[in-house]
Order: structure tokens, then sequence, then C-alpha cells
């Protein structure tokens, strides 16, 4: 049986250390935070407090999640706001 590993191939993975990465943002979870994936080499970053890219780790993941879920429902909140206080 054949061992599978999870590592990039190594094509993709030499066009980026030739080239650069191509980034396409993934997810938007907030209006200034975002994660972006390499379309090459499937490289995963994200934004941190600073606006900064730095590399998607299970904990920023884990942030993200909860940071999206609360500007939904703020932004959920707002609209209900807004649509309640235009009818007076």
């Amino acid at each position: 049986m054949k061992k599978t590993t999870n590592k990039p191939a190594f094509i993709p993975t030499m066009y980026c250390y030739l080239f650069g990465h191509d980034f396409e943002v993934t997810k938007k979870v907030t209006y200034h935070v975002k994660e972006y994936t390499c379309k090459h080499c499937k490289k995963q970053l994200t934004t941190n407090s600073n606006g900064n890219l730095i590399e998607l780790t299970p904990k920023f993941k884990e942030i993200n999640s909860i940071l999206e879920r609360i500007h939904n429902s703020r932004t959920q909140r707002s609209k209900v706001k807004l649509a309640t206080s235009s009818i007076y």
C-alpha cells in the first residue's frame, strides 16, 4: 500500500517559489478580515488584528469563525433596527 501525505505537489510549490503565490479571497469573515488561498499550492492565509497577512492556523480558523458569527449577528440586528426605525 502507498502512503498518502498531505504535502503539496512539487510543481505548484516550485511555481510559487519562482513566481510567488497567487492568492484569491476564499472567505470574507468581516469587512476587513478575509481568508486567502493560493491557487497553485493551496497555502492559506488570513489577516490579523494589524491587517497583516499571516498563516491560517487552527487557532485563527476558530477566531475567524467566532468573529464571523458576531459580525453576522450585528449586521442582522442593525438591518432590523433600520427597518423598524424607518417605519416611524
